[in-house]
């Protein structure tokens, strides 16, 4: 496509500033009208595309909102606002998988431009609570089908003592404690299957010591100590320039990914999606 002339790269982009100005006195139609204007002619400013989903999200046209934030992708692969707006789109179309994958992808890029973003929290909110439900979902469909296999169990064990104890003619009380252990290790069993789904404890280490919550974004100091990425910034940048336990002088360069506590935590939240619901 030939380049756009400046002159109309300049009303475009006077488009734009028009179209937020609408869309902050909350006159969302002028403000669309606005950005499709830009877009007409600028199609390949990705932000128009997303300044005008954002205002179709106000509407709850979500149709809208994924038309435009695909096309903004397509400009700009690394738009944090088009890969968020698309996962939420998707979700409102009980697209899960695909809207979790969005989110995700919206929350790396986010986290690379500015972990400290509002952005970042919302997103982060946003998926954990569509984990959460997605695991719901499909842990009562575990429970359910664990109930279904423990009655069948508990039926054919039952039909095999009685079976047992009519062919010996033996209903002596030692075999009648033979079938209540059997009933108890069974119990047993279907107790430890279901444990993975009741929420408990997420393990001390896996959370941050200023947030008490499950890491998201885990940087380590060179004091050895993990923290919350956005948390320590925070400190660094409000309250002093040191570690908040161990008081030792600290830059905000000397922060590192702890890439292991990371993948402890995805790992837990795998086999645990109740702690989507912990922070």
């Amino acid at each position: 496509m030939a380049p756009v002339p400046a002159s109309v790269a300049k009303q475009a982009e006077l488009l734009r500033m028009d179209g937020n100005t609408y869309f902050k006195k909350d006159r969302i139609g002028a403000a669309i009208d606005a950005y499709t204007e830009a877009i007409a002619l600028c199609p390949n400013v990705a932000v128009y595309w997303t300044n005008r989903a954002l205002c179709y999200r106000k509407r709850e046209e979500w149709a809208r909102v994924e038309e435009d934030c695909r096309r903004a992708i397509a400009i700009d692969s690394g738009s944090v606002k088009a890969h968020y707006m698309l996962g939420l789109a998707l979700l409102e179309k009980q697209e899960c998988t695909s809207g979790i994958k969005e989110l995700e992808k919206a929350l790396d890029l986010g986290r690379g431009a500015n972990p400290q973003g509002y952005m970042v929290e919302e997103i982060w909110l946003v998926l954990a609570k569509a984990k959460y439900n997605e695991w719901k979902q499909s842990s009562s469909e575990r429970l359910q089908r664990l109930q279904n296999l423990r009655d069948t169990c508990e039926k054919a064990l039952k039909q095999h003592n009685l079976l047992s104890v009519s062919e010996a003619g033996d209903s002596s009380n030692d075999n009648i404690d033979d079938c209540s252990k059997q009933f108890e290790y069974l119990s047993e069993v279907f107790h430890k299957a279901a444990l993975a789904d009741r929420p408990s404890q997420v393990p001390d280490y896996l959370c941050c010591k200023i947030t008490l919550d499950i890491f998201r974004d885990p940087v380590i100091t060179p004091s050895g100590i993990t923290y919350e990425r956005a948390v320590l910034l925070e400190h660094l940048q409000k309250v002093g320039k040191f570690d908040p336990l161990t008081r030792v002088p600290l830059e905000q360069h000397q922060l590192s990914p702890n890439l292991g506590i990371k993948e402890a935590v995805q790992a837990f939240l795998n086999e645990h999606g109740w702690a989507y619901n912990m922070n």
